[in-house]
């Protein structure tokens, strides 16, 4: 069943006889292609992408067959003849998204529909990733193993963060990804311990190399956190990191379908709170989910009560971090499967001392 006939069986259960979709995410995900400007208007009958005149003719090449690409020159008028043509009484409409103005105008405009708020019914969809999902977020990851096992032969320690950060993303997009899924993450000494710590103009400082970065490919994105140590690891900095590590291990080992959100999150936060001196230095939750956007369902938490299905992407990522002093975070993106994971991440984790 393609992604908007998903779709329509929730239409269906919910009485909605069309929904205008306004999340540029979403847009992607039902029509595969990204434009940021229109809505996609889908009744039980038909769909439409509607768009302007920048995106036109490009949509009309690579956009879901499902869609007729159109750019009216006066839009609410095409809207109400496209929904009145199909019986259309009942609009849901994306309530996290489309703006309160662009609401109130539909319902002052077209008095004679019923709009409701659908909340996350198209992101719930997006929770379980297909085939073709999964190997373009193989793909974004791939592209990430490459430039950190690049940055690996290239870097120095008169290199800054930034420039740590730079050779990342650069190297991402050289591989083929159309951009980063997130800003990037490269830290080191004690602003290690700043688990979303920008990267700085500084020279690498001694302690820990934190580096948290990913790439978008085809819209799908990817997520890894590596930590290295600049200069020779003292006793407690390897202990912290394989404290870390074999929180992640545990953790990873659980995971399958039908495993609890919150358990994983506890198998990791006891291996860490088990060891005296790193109780409480667990501070966020083990993982989320991951696909077009970088932070979506369903997430690695101590009070959810989702458990995982086959299809579902999430990341493991336990960490340390000592104030003031430095932190460390281990982080890999898998596939639910049903009798264990699929992990995307190649780079090795084992300590690594540069320099």
């Amino acid at each position: 069943m393609n992604r908007t006939a998903r779709l329509r069986e929730q239409m269906k259960r919910n009485g909605w006889d069309a929904v205008i979709v306004s999340s540029e995410v979403n847009q992607r995900y039902l029509s595969r292609y990204p434009f940021t400007d229109g809505f996609l208007l889908i009744t039980l009958q038909n769909a439409e992408l509607m768009t302007d005149f920048r995106y036109f003719e490009d949509a009309q090449k690579k956009a879901d067959p499902l869609y007729t690409v159109t750019k009216p020159d006066v839009r609410f008028p095409h809207i109400k003849a496209f929904f009145d043509a199909d019986g259309v009484k009942t609009v849901g409409y994306e309530n996290e998204t489309l703006s309160c103005a662009e609401r109130d105008r539909f319902v002052k405009d077209f008095p004679e529909y019923t709009f409701v708020g659908i909340d996350d019914a198209i992101d719930r969809l997006r929770e379980v990733k297909d085939e073709g999902e999964l190997a373009d977020i193989a793909k974004a990851q791939d592209a990430a193993d490459a430039a950190l096992a690049h940055l690996l032969t290239v870097i120095k320690p008169e290199m800054t963060e930034i420039e740590v950060a730079l050779e990342l993303e650069f190297y991402m997009r050289r591989a083929g990804a159309e951009g980063v899924s997130f800003e990037t993450i490269a830290v080191s000494g004690s602003a290690s311990s700043l688990p979303h710590g920008k990267p700085r103009n500084v020279k690498l400082q001694k302690g820990f190399l934190t580096l948290d970065f990913g790439a978008l490919w085809n819209g799908y994105c990817s997520d890894m956190t590596r930590t290295f140590s600049v200069g020779r690891a003292d006793p407690e900095m390897k202990k912290l990191y394989n404290t870390v590590l074999k929180a992640q291990n545990e953790a990873l080992a659980y995971l399958k379908a039908g495993a609890d959100c919150a358990e994983a999150d506890r198998i990791a936060r006891d291996v860490i709170d088990g060891e005296p001196e790193f109780r409480g230095t667990f501070g966020h939750s083990l993982g989320h989910g991951v696909g077009m956007m970088i932070h979506e369902a369903p997430r690695l938490r101590g009070k959810e009560k989702t458990k995982l299905v086959v299809g579902n992407v999430v990341t493991c990522e336990p960490g340390i971090y000592l104030m003031r002093k430095y932190g460390c975070r281990i982080e890999d993106m898998v596939a639910i499967e049903r009798d264990g994971v699929r992990n995307f991440a190649h780079s090795p984790k084992e300590l690594i001392e540069l320099f």
